[in-house]
């Protein structure tokens, strides 16, 4: 298939993108790495009839570390976050998530914000974002608003973004001492994506689980806390030698339907699978940090 015709333009600075985004009356689609998003225009799962280029504005870009908060313009690549020396000393989940998205192509182009605004289920930075506890902020011409990401993805492929918005930063609190963070996900080949994985943050205490965040990806609609299993593991002793006994509590949170090649049956084995991997993983930071 072929995209529909549609109109580019490539603004300048952020204010004339805004311009360009409010004139467009809801029929504009912003474009950074375009890795996402253009795979849709040929499938016509979108059909702007403006597309606005922001791959080159400088107020974008950047990331810094100030007062236990660092900044990442929506501009950064995914291959940033392998490169970031702020990113591994104050967001490790990031840097452990960022290997498994895409291939280097992908991981060359690949944007933050552009993977957070797309909301694949499939995709690991807004399952990681929401991990965090991390803040979008959306810049339009009638100013910026912040959203924290648990609250910013709606459902499938839905967010909080309104028409004329686009993300200009993600603010992400650092990770304190005492707190640590685990990854693991399953794909058919490296690169593919997900057919499930966890993001997790936990606070471990004398060996065992004192509270945890769990975030699902690839089996589940959206990126969102799995309050069940997040609750469940509070006290739990680590390493877990069994995640079964928290396998209700992953039904609840997970919730997945049969899919052509993969049934419902199978991704609850994997979510329950991954969840050991993950909370494991945190084990080892502890031994070797």
């Amino acid at each position: 298939m072929k995209a529909r015709n549609f109109r580019y333009v490539r603004p300048a600075s952020l204010p004339e993108a805004y311009r360009m985004l409010a004139e467009a009356d809801g029929e504009a689609v912003p474009i950074a790495g375009g890795q996402s998003l253009l795979a849709g225009l040929n499938m016509r799962l979108s059909s702007p009839k403006v597309l606005v280029d922001i791959g080159n504005l400088a107020e974008l870009t950047g990331q810094s570390y100030a007062d236990g908060m660092v900044r990442l313009g929506a501009l950064t690549r995914h291959r940033d976050l392998l490169s970031s020396a702020i990113v591994r000393a104050h967001l490790p989940l990031l840097a452990k998530a960022a290997p498994h998205i895409g291939h280097i192509a992908i991981r060359n182009r690949g944007t933050i914000g552009g993977s957070l605004a797309y909301a694949d289920p499939a995709a690991e930075l807004p399952a990681c974002a929401v991990t965090l506890g991390a803040t979008l902020v959306l810049g339009s011409a009638k100013g910026e608003r912040q959203v924290k990401a648990e609250d910013f993805f709606k459902g499938l492929f839905e967010t909080d973004l309104r028409p004329g918005e686009l993300i200009v930063e993600v603010k992400f609190p650092e990770v304190p001492t005492g707190t640590f963070t685990g990854f693991a996900e399953l794909s058919r080949r490296h690169g593919d994506f997900a057919l499930a994985g966890v993001a997790a943050l936990a606070i471990v205490r004398g060996g065992a689980i004192e509270s945890a965040r769990i975030v699902y990806f690839g089996c589940v609609d959206r990126a969102r806390i799995a309050a069940s299993v997040s609750a469940a593991l509070s006290g739990a002793a680590v390493p877990l030698e069994d995640a079964s006994p928290y396998a209700a509590a992953i039904r609840n949170d997970v919730k997945p339907d049969d899919t052509p090649g993969l049934r419902a049956a199978t991704k609850l084995h994997m979510a329950t699978v991954l969840t050991r991997r993950a909370l494991n993983s945190m084990v080892e930071q502890r031994t070797h940090g």
